[in-house]
């Protein structure tokens, strides 16, 4: 058996291992795009945006951020792998790793765990310029435990997006259920119930409408002073608002020492500054402030809530007033108008809908785990704590 350490390792600037392809880059605006709608993955800095009519590669490529938050933050991967054929604008760069000295699942494994704060410039909008992505230095294993150390780690990656195919299904069949029953309303019983007009067009006879400050539990968020902040873990997780959203579960950057306005597991996080709209759902109590309201039904029906709500803002802004941003108050908030269908099917709605629920969250918190135990492992396989065979080394 060897040790391979770090120190046995060259160092090498990504510019020799790579060839870079940014010169194939053609950006299109949305009113382009809309015109040219179509099957090919159209990438952007942090991933897919848009598909479109036509492909700019075809292969297998790193794409990086060039610009943006995520630079400095990394709350999402710097890299990720684009295969088969797409476009990409001017914000993601595009490389390739040279087969006679470095693994393309190597290199993308390193980029998304380093640490390339000296090479991003400018403070009002964070920049990866491709003369610096070609600066980061790379530790340099031989290409048989590059390949090694790509296996190991890919074997998460291919877990984590198993996951992530279940949660889209189970996303989709949520969805489904709530528009069959209470937008196409073709819920059970349906064929002998009546439409009758309302506020917010037909609905069957014995529905009617309220208000969201009628039916549900409104905080409005308010920070804390910054002193009260802390990156160490200590307190309760603090969300400033758009910048703390996941996907769904919203992110833990920052934490704060005291108690401010809070939200609870489970409660629904809503933007009320631009972009309106965007949700979340706490899974523990965290602070939150300015830019959200937490939402809690009065009868705890927060997942046919949270189907009712992303259903009513397929799109963000669409309420909202302010000079130069969208922003909506508390009564602004009270005064949302909800679909109330009879108690009976909407216990029925959540029923079926709190399983699938359930399911989003755990295999949420799986990836989370696997993705811990990932990044723990590429520090360990690089120092050369984790051993490999000699032969393999030569």
């Amino acid at each position: 058996m060897n040790t391979n350490s770090r120190d046995d390792w060259p160092t090498r600037q990504l510019g020799d291992l790579i060839d870079l392809f940014d010169h194939k880059r053609v950006p299109l605006n949305s009113r382009e795009r809309q015109g040219r709608k179509g099957q090919y993955p159209y990438y952007g800095a942090q991933g897919v945006i848009d598909h479109i009519d036509a492909f700019l590669f075809e292969g297998s490529y790193i794409l990086v951020a060039e610009d943006g938050e995520n630079l400095n933050s990394r709350k999402l991967p710097l890299a990720l792998r684009a295969t088969g054929k797409f476009w990409v604008n001017n914000h993601a760069h595009v490389l390739r790793a040279r087969s006679e000295s470095a693994d393309g699942r190597f290199l993308l494994s390193w980029l998304n765990h380093a640490d390339i704060k000296p090479f991003v410039t400018g403070a009002a909008q964070p920049k990866l310029s491709q003369a610096n992505l070609r600066r980061i230095e790379v530790p340099l294993p031989p290409l048989p435990i590059q390949r090694r150390i790509a296996g190991i780690l890919s074997a998460y990656d291919d877990l984590m997006e198993n996951n992530l195919r279940r949660i889209r299904i189970l996303e989709e069949m949520a969805r489904a259920l709530y528009s069959e029953w209470f937008v196409h309303f073709r819920f059970p019983g349906h064929n002998s119930v009546p439409r009758v007009e309302s506020s917010l067009g037909p609905i069957p006879q014995g529905w009617h409408t309220r208000s969201l400050g009628e039916l549900c539990r409104l905080t409005m968020g308010q920070s804390p002073k910054s002193e009260f902040y802390n990156d160490d873990g200590a307190g309760l997780p603090f969300h400033q608002g758009v910048s703390d959203f996941g996907d769904r579960f919203p992110t833990e950057r920052l934490f704060c020492s005291i108690e401010g306005r809070a939200a609870g597991p489970g409660d629904i996080l809503f933007s009320v500054r631009a972009p309106v709209g965007r949700m979340n759902l706490a899974l523990k109590q965290m602070v939150i402030g300015r830019g959200l309201s937490a939402i809690r039904h009065g009868r705890n029906r927060q997942a046919f809530l949270w189907e009712q709500l992303r259903d009513q803002f397929k799109k963000e802004d669409m309420i909202g007033n302010g000079a130069i941003f969208a922003a909506v108050t508390k009564q602004d908030m009270q005064r949302i108008e909800l679909l109330c269908p009879p108690d009976v099917l909407v216990d029925s709605a959540d029923e079926l809908l709190r399983p699938i629920h359930g399911a989003i969250e755990r295999l949420t918190s799986t990836n989370l785990n696997l993705r811990r135990t990932r990044d723990l492992l590429l520090p360990r396989l690089l120092s050369g704590r984790v051993r490999f065979p000699e032969t393999e080394s030569a």
